[in-house]
């Protein structure tokens, strides 16, 4: 049995793509109403509309049904995710694979190293890389990155024809990789919401890859993780969608425009972490800094644009 923790839009999503292949999925959900609704009509249609749970796929409000489960795919936002686990401490032992991106604001530090503080008989890893709820849930091709000291047995439990795992171990550049896209995806969206244009998007995405390459580079990565599917690949996606909810946020920002604060942006929490981690190490990363004291109103959007606009002419 598999494991989902989280019945929003991706967490359903995996549930769907894995039980529409004959696995049997538990689906845990905090709400037992939202639970009931869900074991009733056999759907998501609050988180994930007009897709129908497989048979295989069974949802419950108790934590305790996840035992024995061969994998338990933690698809909670990331800020809520060191909470959950101190919560929890009866998952500690079980394989759990972290689905969120971003770093914890509190302890700057990613999801498997909150899950290896946490749960420190757990076998971890992480699931990352540029993939849209509705795309899995429809079983249209998408390719992620699974990371793990030792994920092979992973890749295979967690595969299916249309959803394609890839190794690697660099754990640290894929978690900084899906972090730090969805930062520049927010600045990517003010660019086109400010009416900056495209040529000024593929710009800012390009400066953008090198301030999450160096940043990753300094902390251990490796460049060719940021290269693959859960850096550069997640960045394109991202960037250029209008279902990245980091995209549209930076869009309504660039607009003057307000956004649901019922919707979970990942980037907007990030962009405060890493500016501040990377400040700690010395690291320029003017794109990161920018956003983060453009969502906490240190400066104004257009103070924000001309100071990237500003800044020294270079080598590239």
């Amino acid at each position: 049995m598999i494991g989902v923790i989280g019945a929003g839009a991706f967490g359903t999503a995996l549930a769907v793509a894995l039980g529409r292949e004959g696995r049997a999925v538990t689906l845990w959900a905090r709400d037992a109403d939202h639970v009931a609704e869900m074991v009733r009509t056999r759907a998501n249609e609050a988180r994930l509309p007009g897709v129908a749970l497989p048979k295989t796929v069974s949802v419950t409000a108790e934590i305790a049904d996840m035992a024995g489960a061969d994998a338990v795919l933690l698809s909670l936002p990331m800020q809520a995710l060191r909470g959950f686990l101190a919560e929890h401490p009866g998952l500690n032992g079980l394989a759990l694979v972290a689905c969120c991106k971003g770093v914890d604001l509190t302890t700057l530090k990613g999801p498997t190293a909150l899950i290896e503080a946490a749960c420190p008989q757990s076998p971890f890893a992480a699931l990352t890389g540029p993939s849209f709820a509705a795309d899995i849930a429809r079983g249209l091709p998408t390719a992620l990155t699974l990371a793990s000291s030792d994920g092979e047995t992973l890749q295979h439990l967690l595969s299916t024809p249309s959803l394609r795992l890839y190794r690697t171990q660099d754990v640290i550049g894929a978690e900084l990789g899906g972090a730090l896209k969805n930062v520049i995806a927010i600045a990517a969206g003010i660019v086109i919401g400010a009416g900056l244009g495209d040529s000024a998007r593929a710009a800012l995405m390009t400066r953008g890859y090198a301030e999450m390459t160096r940043l990753a580079l300094g902390l251990g990565a490796k460049t060719e993780t940021l290269a693959g599917l859960s850096g550069f690949g997640d960045l394109v996606l991202t960037c250029t969608s209008a279902q990245s909810r980091n995209f549209r946020y930076g869009q309504a920002l660039g607009a003057g425009k307000g956004f649901d604060p019922g919707v979970t942006v990942e980037g907007a929490a990030t962009a405060k972490a890493v500016s501040n981690m990377a400040k700690s190490l010395q690291i320029d990363m003017p794109i990161t800094n920018m956003i983060a004291a453009v969502i906490d109103h240190h400066i104004t959007l257009p103070q924000a644009i001309q100071a990237l606009l500003s800044r020294p002419l270079k080598q590239e």
